[in-house]
């Protein structure tokens, strides 16, 4: 269906010959493989189950990778063993602006041409579901979409207890986001807003709304690999503000290291071949977290003009995740960086290997992070998607039924 930027081939594998569409769109993050594996099993029970084909007059159009190649660049760690130090020292993920499913400057400047290929299809299939298949490296499960799909939590819930996965009842993703029941987001329409904005918020347009126009339900389908089980805490927190303070300091200060790191490593890297892709990462980690790190301060930040939700344990806990998250892929990249110079004149690398094993043991230690299996990782995935499938699939058939247009929901 489309070429990448380095001319790998995009593969659509479709099963069905139905009049309806669904679209399911895997690794649109190069760091998130799991849809890989889902859309196999996907194509594996629309093969073998004709309810989901001639039963529902529907095509399953399966989009194997999204980006390509930034997916080759996490081979370091992919074929395992699944530790964590092993994922963030071998851990990739392009910078916002080469990150297909972001639309900045609209559908018709879409650069990328994985962008390019994903919107023509869409246009072309006008789908009345899209699936994009994302990845929580650390945390729980939880699902974002742009239209109500009622009694989807329920479903979400069913799935996640019978395979042992924990809900992420306050996702950092959606922090600011209504909720439509536990673990579940609706995401907002696109604004425009600056790049720190974008990448912390989604406050861009993007390939989840683009279908919009031609009724499509898209639903971000996040799966774990490290899970954490505080994630699905819903009680209220004993200090709130103490432990927004803690994650906000600890983020400022991982901040100030890692910034004295790029300094002393950046003047050797003239010679390592794409360094731009890796420092490209790097640079909006380090723009976004001083931002972060003062809206969470109940002592700088909290203003009325963006104040924060009400924050339950989980909150708390998907809050100090992700600042450590952005530190260590921070962290990950700068070591990447040394080992491709080949020599490490300014020493840097003891301490980053130093800093990512204490990072990556708070995670283990602190949080309580397990690696999922794979294999459970897809089938979750893959029987969210399967509900998900089936709720538009009622919601196409009411709205075609009544013979009205599906509106986009907006505040």
């Amino acid at each position: 269906m489309g070429t990448s930027r380095a001319g790998t081939p995009m593969w659509l594998l479709s099963v069905g010959h139905g009049s309806r569409q669904a679209l399911v769109v895997a690794g649109p993050h190069a760091n998130e493989p799991v849809g890989g594996a889902t859309v196999l099993r996907l194509a594996e029970r629309a093969l073998a189950d004709p309810r989901l084909t001639e039963g529902a007059d529907a095509t399953w159009n399966l989009l194997l990778c999204l980006d390509p190649d930034g997916s080759r660049r996490n081979e370091g760690w992919l074929p395992g063993p699944y530790t964590l130090g092993r994922y963030i020292r071998n851990f990739f993920r392009p910078g916002f602006l080469e990150q297909p499913e972001w639309l900045p400057d609209g559908a018709a400047g879409a650069a990328l041409p994985e962008t390019r290929a994903l919107l023509g299809l869409q246009d072309e299939l006008r789908p009345f579901l899209q699936c994009s298949l994302h990845g929580v490296d650390i945390g729980g499960g939880f699902v974002e979409l742009t239209h109500d799909l009622p009694g989807f939590d329920r479903r979400l819930a069913h799935i996640a207890a019978r395979l042992g996965i924990p809900r992420e009842l306050g996702a950092y993703d959606a922090l600011y986001w209504p909720g439509l029941g536990p673990a579940v987001y609706r995401i907002p329409p696109p604004r425009r807003a600056d790049l720190a904005a974008a990448i912390t918020e989604a406050a861009v347009e993007s390939t989840w709304f683009h279908p919009c126009r031609h009724g499509t339900v898209t639903a971000v389908v996040e799966a774990p690999m490290w899970g954490v089980t505080a994630v699905a805490d819903g009680s209220p927190p004993a200090d709130r503000d103490a432990v927004l303070r803690t994650v906000s300091r600890t983020l400022r200060h991982d901040t100030d290291l890692l910034r004295h790191l790029l300094t002393r490593i950046r003047p050797h890297l003239a010679t390592v071949p794409d360094a731009a892709r890796l420092l490209a990462p790097v640079g909006d980690y380090l723009l976004v977290c001083p931002g972060l790190a003062d809206a969470w301060d109940p002592d700088t930040g909290d203003s009325p003009a963006h104040p924060l939700p009400p924050l339950s344990t989980a909150h708390l806990v998907a809050l100090r995740i992700s600042g450590r998250r952005l530190a260590l892929r921070t962290a990950g990249l700068l070591h990447q960086l040394v080992r491709a110079a080949g020599r490490d004149p300014a020493g840097a690398l003891p301490e980053l290997d130093r800093l990512i094993d204490q990072w990556c043991a708070d995670y283990r230690d602190g949080c309580g992070a397990r690696w999922i299996p794979v294999a459970r990782q897809a089938e979750y995935q893959a029987r969210v998607v399967l509900a998900a499938f089936e709720l538009a699939g009622r919601r196409a058939r009411a709205c075609s039924g009544s013979g009205e247009p599906v509106p986009m929901q907006r505040d």
